[in-house]
């Protein structure tokens, strides 16, 4: 559905009336396209505190940066945190609209109660300032363990592809036989791959599967038998294939391996269903149904996939958490608790993933996205939705979608056990 609150901001009556009043005024987001794949403006690199870290290289920025870089590993106390200041004061009204500032930190140390607090700090600071920085600037975090194993992050987070992610901590680890940025083709990182999407045939899921095919991935569409006919079109047109089937079933995930029985490299978990009510009268049907579908199949089907080994090493393990499980939402306990589940499940299951397997698991959040579901939200609440965030407008399927193809690269194998929101920093909950 057309966001017409943003488009009348875009014109000039527009920007003087609602500034008159005090309104909203949000910037169209710049995302990737074929023909535009990447910002023009170039990175600014700049340092706070001392550090040795070496990266990959980005274009040289010019008066207007698309984006900048700050180096804050080296921060250990509060003075430290002045030179973020110092480095940031100058150039942050310099970057581009719909640019990017991107502030590396280091794991807190727990045997240095001044370090820890001054890393802390760093989050509190690019949350406030993703707040206040405006015209579609979004500001992240990344915390590193090993430099050299965030290439794929700093990359999606430095381009089009992550308009709507913005006040994210994002912790880069140390990877296991890891894929070097090298030796992955930039245009189809995931050529030879094959994913499987679950809840594929319409809305989200189709613009994952749609995403992970234009990365070059044998895609398997998988929906109820219902939207069989959907996910076929879908299939077909990308050049995979497509699978009817119940995941709610007992042998969803026996069935899942048969039909691959070349093994999987991807699995994106986006299957879910609502039926809001308030708690007093909610029955329990209305409550395991949803249950049932995000959370308790996603269980079965992941344990059923690791342990037949049908989850290939090096694998990916994308789940679709939500805010409302972050955040709690009226009328969604049943909902909530399914999306708060799927947290749960990252965190406890993506270390013995790896450690086991060499699968990552991590979890992608959206935040109000613009559906067919949204849609039917009444005009009030939905505008509502829409405005709460820092970014003032809802996201789009393709952020979700962009969000999930980061974590399924080859080279984001360092990236494990994180929940992302895709949520254009929303007020609630982030």
């Amino acid at each position: 559905m057309a966001d017409r609150y943003l488009s009348f901001t875009g014109t000039a009556p527009g920007r003087f009336l609602t500034g008159r009043l005090g309104l909203p005024q949000p910037a169209a987001l710049r995302r990737w396209t074929q023909e535009s794949p990447a910002f023009e403006g170039g990175v600014l690199l700049l340092t706070a505190g001392k550090s040795e870290l070496s990266g990959p290289e980005f274009p040289a920025p010019s008066d207007t940066p698309a984006a900048v870089l700050l180096d804050a590993t080296g921060v250990r106390d509060v003075e430290g945190l002045a030179e973020v200041h110092a480095a940031l004061h100058p150039v942050v009204r310099s970057v581009a609209a719909s640019g990017r500032v991107v502030v590396l930190g280091a794991p807190l140390d727990a045997a240095d109660h001044h370090q820890a607090a001054a890393q802390q700090a760093l989050e509190g600071f690019t949350r406030s300032l993703g707040k206040e920085i405006g015209r579609g600037r979004t500001v992240n975090l990344v915390r590193l363990t090993d430099a050299s194993a965030a290439e794929s992050t700093l990359r999606f987070l430095l381009s089009p592809k992550s308009a709507y992610v913005s006040g994210q901590v994002i912790e880069v680890g140390r990877e296991v036989g890891r894929a070097q940025e090298a030796d992955v083709d930039p245009d189809h990182p995931l050529a030879g791959r094959t994913a499987l999407v679950t809840g594929g045939a319409r809305g989200i899921g189709a613009a994952v599967a749609e995403t992970l095919a234009r990365d070059g991935a044998r895609v398997v569409v998988l929906d109820v038998p219902g939207a069989s006919a959907d996910a076929e079109r879908l299939a077909t047109r990308l050049g995979g294939s497509a699978l009817a089937l119940d995941i709610t079933a007992p042998d969803a995930g026996a069935r899942m391996a048969e039909a691959l029985p070349d093994g999987l490299d991807v699995l994106v978990h986006n299957a879910g269903v609502t039926r809001d009510r308030r708690l007093v009268n909610m029955p329990a049907e209305r409550w395991s149904s949803v249950l049932d579908v995000n959370l308790a199949s996603v269980l079965r089907t992941t344990d059923a996939l690791l342990e037949t080994g049908t989850l290939r090493r090096g694998g990916r393990i994308v789940a679709t958490a939500s805010n409302a499980g972050l955040a709690g939402n009226a009328g969604q306990t049943n909902y909530g608790a399914s999306k708060a589940g799927v947290v749960g499940l990252v965190r406890s299951l993506a270390p013995r993933a790896m450690a086991e397997h060499q699968v990552t698991v991590n979890a992608v959040a959206p935040g109000f996205i613009e559906t067919k579901m949204t849609a039917a939200i009444p005009l009030f609440i939905r505008e509502a939705g829409r405005r709460m965030n820092s970014l003032g407008q809802g996201g789009l399927p393709v952020d979700v979608a962009e969000t999930t193809a980061w974590l399924a690269h080859p080279a984001s194998g360092a990236v494990n056990g994180q929940v992302v929101r895709v949520c254009g920093q929303s007020l609630l909950g982030a």
